[in-house]
């Protein structure tokens, strides 16, 4: 198992960014994905700081070299930042579902931008098993539109959706496989968990001054006051840039780019189970065999 250290980082990754991704829905439909984004990160910020200083006896990467941070902050700027705004926008523009649906081009992405970036090239047997894990997960995600056609009910592949909402979504892929190839080069053997706090402050340093322009800090202070909110959070930040983002490191760290952000990319499938069990979802025959083929996809990256 130590020969596939990266990619067990890279599936414990997706199951952290499960408990999350709920975590955060059910938080930003109470006080808006922004305030969430923001407190997330702060939070995350000082789980990292006490997890280091207990284990390196660092709270603060004052170890890291400029090298590091430079690398490393840019690529908090493009993932955390750009990245994830794009993706927000998208969220509005044309929904989740599409969104999501094109985030799924964030592996081949960071395959491409680990070649050019890093020389990483991947074998025929993991370009294969990308492909297959990449069919499972639209096939999970692509679900038919109900609609109501001359009083009837009709269903249907929603297709009208419009230009600048699939280029927000694809900017969104985009920004999180370049952000996770150029941590990778700022990293190298630097201590994942401290490399996820650079990242984080920066994103921090991001958010901050965009809502000094877009006047959203009332919107903080109430998200702070929303003690349901505020629980849900805290789980997120736990689960999403705490152990999430760092694990996503240590992915990259040990395996190349588009693998790791291949296995990171199950979450539409993993969500499944707890759709089920915690609000009582149907799941039709399409999102078992997108499943089904997104587990022998990933297999194929142990054989």
């Amino acid at each position: 198992m130590q020969n596939h250290f990266g990619e067990i980082a890279g599936v414990l990754t997706a199951i952290f960014w499960t408990v999350t991704s709920l975590a955060f829905e059910s938080a930003g439909k109470k006080v808006g994905s922004l305030s969430v984004n923001l407190i997330r990160l702060v939070m995350a910020f000082f789980f990292i700081g006490i997890y280091s200083w207990i284990a390196r006896g660092f709270f603060f990467p004052t170890d890291a070299n400029w090298f590091q941070w430079k690398w490393l902050a840019f690529s908090g700027l493009i993932g955390f930042v750009i990245g994830d705004l794009l993706l927000f926008q998208a969220f509005v523009v044309i929904g989740a579902r599409i969104s999501m649906l094109m985030m799924a081009l964030a592996p081949p992405f960071a395959a491409l931008i680990g070649w050019l970036l890093l020389g990483e090239v991947l074998q025929p047997m993991s370009w294969l098993g990308m492909a297959i894990t990449m069919v499972g997960i639209v096939i999970v995600i692509l679900k038919r539109e109900k609609t109501e056609e001359n009083g009837e009910i009709v269903k249907k592949i929603k297709s009208n959706y419009s230009v600048s909402g699939i280029l927000l979504a694809l900017g969104g892929a985009l920004g999180q496989a370049a952000g996770l190839v150029i941590s990778k080069k700022g990293m190298g053997d630097y201590d994942a968990f401290s490399a996820s706090q650079i990242r984080v402050l920066t994103g921090i340093v991001g958010f901050t001054i965009l809502f000094f322009f877009m006047r959203r800090w009332p919107k903080v202070w109430e998200a702070l006051q929303h003690t349901s909110a505020m629980k849900r959070i805290t789980l997120g930040a736990f689960f999403g840039p705490f152990l999430g983002v760092s694990f996503s490191l240590l992915a990259v760290q040990h395996t190349q780019a588009g693998i790791a952000a291949t296995l990171m990319a199950i979450v539409p499938v993993l969500i499944i189970g707890p759709a089920i069990i915690l609000f009582k979802e149907k799941v039709n025959w399409k999102e078992i065999l997108g499943a089904v083929i997104t587990v022998i996809g990933v297999a194929m990256f142990f054989l």
